[in-house]
């Protein structure tokens, strides 16, 4: 989850710090046969019954009972080891334990975990690499080779993804990458454009790099960079379409900043600043591209309705951060949001759940049954990636804190 700076700028500036964590093949990679993608796409089998926006909610979820302790699933995340380096750890259900899990002698850029066998996809040092579970049997799988550190996006590798059969990993460099587990060979499917200004200068036109996959493998969402700013498309690997956003003009829908409903048939995005972009809540048909908006946050809407971290319940309703400010004619950055419940409309039934205000969060990871979500609480403002990692219910029990701090938290199988 990508967070903000002033809340406009920090999200650009993080996606310019994504570029610089973006986008790379070794030229020495033997080229993959055709389509490996879509052969893997192929073989998912679908993992979830189909989201029906229209059931009856119940008035909380009930949380799903876990033996093993706190949490259903370890959660893995980044934090500096004793050399100040990034590098991933787990925490296990018990919601105490934590075990490292790399140990490279360059930052983790970023990371994906398997969901079949808990196994670690990362890039460190414009490489990619993998390890298993308990951090064993590290292995580089693609080399990105040396950076150009004036022109980042050209030779970076970036945002590593799992496929949910854990066969394929997408990644960016110098476009949209699959790897195959089983033929340890790369195809690239969409080439990053560029344009050559001379002189050394080159302009980004439009860069891609994924995000996540639908359960079922059958969708991947990819992020769209830009010079200024970035978008969001769908990526069917099963024959290679891409479905762009239409309709969602000043809003900004990007860089995993969203949750897709069960059946992959929707995604929901917010933002809580407003600036370049407008603030507010939005749901895209992933099918078409179409953008509707549900809560918008323009110059002239006062008050201004802002939103973060939309998560569709499996109880048919909508969980997000919320807040309603005073529009002053500037940027809204860092509003004073809480915790809420509504119907899919972002507005129907809206209920406040919690007594807190979430001011400085800087990204959610939400438990599948929506029964609690876990954020990453900075100690400061000026703080814009991770913090510490607190459990809140969504029925109002008490705040559980996990680990002083985590940043790219992401559930293991």
């Amino acid at each position: 989850m990508l967070k903000k700076s002033n809340h406009l700028f920090a999200l650009l500036a993080l996606f310019f710090f994504t570029l610089a964590c973006a986008n790379p093949l070794n030229a020495a990679t033997p080229a993959a046969p055709a389509n490996v993608e879509t052969i893997v796409a192929a073989t998912f089998a679908a993992l979830t019954a189909p989201h029906n926006e229209d059931s009856t909610p119940p008035s909380t979820p009930e949380p799903v009972d876990n033996p093993s302790g706190l949490l259903p699933h370890s959660m893995y995340f980044l934090n500096n080891d004793g050399a100040g380096l990034a590098q991933v750890y787990r925490l296990d259900t018990d919601g105490k334990t934590v075990t490292q899990l790399t140990f490279e002698p360059a930052n983790v850029d970023d990371y994906d975990v398997s969901p079949v066998d808990g196994s670690i996809v990362f890039s460190s040092n414009n490489q990619l690499l993998t390890v298993n579970t308990d951090g064993s049997s590290r292995s580089m799988i693609v080399d990105g080779g040396a950076r150009d550190e004036n022109n980042p996006f050209l030779t970076n590798i970036t945002s590593p993804v799992w496929s949910p059969n854990g066969q394929t990993i997408a990644f960016g460099y110098k476009g949209l990458n699959f790897y195959s587990i089983v033929s340890g060979q790369s195809n690239r499917v969409l080439e990053d454009q560029v344009s050559d200004l001379g002189g050394g200068f080159f302009v980004p036109q439009e860069l891609y790099w994924p995000e996540v996959y639908s359960a079922d493998g059958s969708k991947l969402i990819v992020t769209l960079g830009y010079y200024e700013g970035a978008s969001t498309a769908i990526y069917y690997p099963n024959g290679g379409a891409v479905v762009r956003l239409s309709g969602n003009e000043g809003a900004i829908i990007c860089c995993g900043d969203y949750h897709l409903t069960d059946d992959a048939s929707a995604l929901f995005a917010a933002s809580p600043t407003s600036g370049m972009f407008n603030a507010g809540l939005w749901r895209v048909d992933t099918a078409t591209g179409n953008t509707i908006t549900l809560l918008t946050a323009t110059f002239e809407s006062n008050p201004a309705d802002v939103a973060d971290n939309p998560f569709p319940g499996p109880d048919g309703q909508l969980y997000f951060f919320y807040a309603s400010v005073p529009n002053t004619d500037e940027f809204i950055n860092r509003p004073p949001l809480q915790l809420v419940r509504s119907a899919v409309d972002g507005v129907t039934g809206r209920t406040i759940l919690r007594p807190e205000i979430f001011q400085n969060m800087n990204e959610a990871l939400w438990a599948a049954d929506a029964s609690f979500v876990i954020i990453a609480n900075p100690a400061v403002p000026e703080i814009f990636q991770g913090g510490a990692a607190q459990l809140y219910y969504t029925d109002g029990r008490p705040m559980i804190s996990l680990v002083p701090f985590a940043r790219s938290m992401k559930w293991g199988p």
